[in-house]
């Protein structure tokens, strides 16, 4: 059984895959900011290859779980980010979800019960996959406000927690679903 963790932070993606790299920049980009400005205590940031039931021991007993990862290329829209917003009762109804194994993921620890209380993926849309490393122009012009996103959704969930109203459940209505 996993060990307890409030707030998992989980980059899925290869960075030596070009853009795939997206959330382990992101989550360089966190730890960077955590020397002047540290996360909650019991909030990891985590990198992984996407296998479901990895996602799945690393979101368990999480009150907050936030995936960031890229979106296949071809779409048009290199840098692109989408933002899906699941509480506690959307992640309990199967449905399909959209990011590469995040469906998979989300099925797995629901059949396991090791679904996170809330969880919150971001997938950005990539221009570039081929082997090699470092992000294309338009993707990487996304990692520092992706991580102010993903702070501001720990301050959110916070808030929540501490019994403030905040936000919490539904699809974000400034970016679309899937990937």
């Amino acid at each position: 059984m996993a060990v307890s963790t409030r707030i998992a932070i989980v980059a899925v993606g290869d960075r030596l895959r070009h853009d795939d790299g997206i959330g382990g920049a992101v989550l360089t980009r966190l730890r960077e900011r955590a020397a002047a400005r540290p996360l909650p205590p019991g909030t990891t940031l985590t990198e992984c290859d996407g296998d479901p039931g990895h996602l799945a021991d690393l979101w368990e007993s999480a009150e907050l779980a936030v995936v960031i990862e890229s979106a296949h290329k071809g779409t048009g829209h290199p840098g692109r980010v989408h933002r899906l917003d699941l509480g506690r009762r959307e992640l309990r109804e199967p449905d399909g979800l959209g990011p590469r194994g995040l469906g998979a993921a989300v099925e797995l620890a629901r059949e396991l019960d090791r679904l996170p209380d809330h969880l919150v993926a971001y997938a950005v849309e990539a221009e570039d996959l081929s082997q090699g490393g470092g992000l294309s122009e338009a993707v990487a012009a996304t990692v520092a406000g992706l991580a102010a996103r993903v702070e501001d959704d720990i301050v959110r969930h916070r808030t929540a927690a501490a019994g403030a109203p905040a936000r919490q459940g539904g699809k974000d209505p400034s970016a679309s679903r899937g990937s």
